[in-house]
Formats: C-alpha cells, structure tokens, sequence
C-alpha cells in the first residue's frame, strides 16, 4: 500500500511539475516574440530618423549651395563695378 501511495504521489508531482514547466515555456515564447517585436520597432524607428537625417542633411547641402553661388555672384558683380570704376579713374587720369 505504501509504494502505490508513493507512486501516485510521485506521478501527481511529476504532472505539476510538467504542467509548470509548460506554463514556464509559454511564458518563455511570448516574452521572446515582445523581445521580438520590440526590436523591429526599434530598428523601424532606427531606420526612419536616418532617412530624416539624410534629408536634412541633403537639404541643408542645397542651401548651402545656393548661399555660395550666390555670393560667387556678388563677388563677380562687385568685381566687374571696382573694375569698371578703376577704368573710369584711369580714363580721367590720362585725359587731365
């Protein structure tokens, strides 16, 4: 009588134990696909702030530029009226 005891006593054990082991592992699973799931919104979001830094980073080259041709072209117009005003100068000079 002792070892059927024991025996039913040892099968309950072994089937909580398998029944919290199952608990366990489905526990398990769904933490690994959150883990999961995170980390594809983390790379999602990773890869949209690099396509708006490059975007940025594209349109501040095009203002960039923008500014130095149109200072190239303030510099040429400044050097054409100096040029232009030491010709006049020149021309008074030999005159007088």
């Amino acid at each position: 009588m002792r070892k059927i005891v024991f025996a039913a006593a040892a099968t309950i054990g072994a089937l909580s134990l398998a029944a919290c082991s199952e608990a366990t592992k489905d526990s398990a699973e769904q933490t690994a696909e959150s883990a999961a799931d995170d980390a594809a919104a983390a790379a999602d979001a990773a890869g949209d702030a690099a396509t708006d830094a490059a975007a940025a980073a594209t349109d501040a080259a095009a203002e960039a530029g923008a500014a130095a041709e149109g200072a190239a072209d303030t510099a040429a117009a400044a050097a054409e009226g100096a040029a232009a005003g030491a010709s006049a100068a020149a021309s008074e000079a030999a005159a007088e």
